[in-house]
């Protein structure tokens, strides 16, 4: 028996691990890349985040939609749009905006690993839970990671937005999947 239940789920594993990789090899790096893009204007102008959040936005599209896009669909994509922008306008470190992209990046990659899996036929109890438990604890060891960089801080308040962001991500997968069901449950009842 393979690892992988199919390509399809061998890519996404690999997606996550490069996200993943690219948020632990950052740690050192943060600090003075926050310093260049607050220097040159991104952080304080939220060009950075709103590029970030397009990534997310590509990436829940991308994985929660793959046929013509319905009025359920729009409809629930201006939720996590604008439940996205609440986030974001509360959020009073810009530096911490960066969380919402990373782990919720990594939270649909886990979540849509997980139900490729399911779907393939191979056992994966509730797959929003362990997606979101898994984006949880690559968070902790990230900010475990953090506690020996003298440059970085622990801070617990980061594992749970980390939980949170993955959270969101993935529910609004979620949100997209039962929209689009709903829509082509209703174009094929007419």
């Amino acid at each position: 028996m393979s690892l992988f239940s199919s390509r399809r789920e061998r890519r996404l594993w690999l997606w996550t691990l490069a996200v993943v990789v690219a948020i632990y090899a950052t740690l050192g790096l943060t600090g003075t890349m926050a310093e260049w893009l607050r220097e040159h204007g991104f952080l304080d102008a939220a060009v950075f985040f709103l590029l970030g959040m397009f990534l997310v936005g590509a990436t829940i599209v991308t994985q929660g939609v793959r046929v013509r896009i319905g009025k359920a669909e729009i409809a629930v994509a201006m939720g996590i749009v604008a439940a996205y922008l609440m986030v974001f306008t509360r959020m009073a470190i810009l530096e911490e905006r960066s969380h919402l992209i990373e782990y919720g990046v990594l939270g649909v990659f886990i979540y849509e690993a997980l139900s490729e899996r399911a779907r393939q036929g191979r056992r994966v109890p509730l797959p929003p839970l362990i997606a979101a438990l898994l984006t949880a604890a690559l968070g902790v060891i990230d900010e475990g990671i953090q506690w020996f960089l003298p440059t970085r801080v622990f801070d617990p308040q980061d594992i749970v937005f980390n939980l949170l962001a993955g959270t969101m991500a993935i529910g609004a997968v979620m949100a997209l999947s039962w929209a689009r069901r709903r829509a082509s449950r209703t174009r094929g009842g007419t």
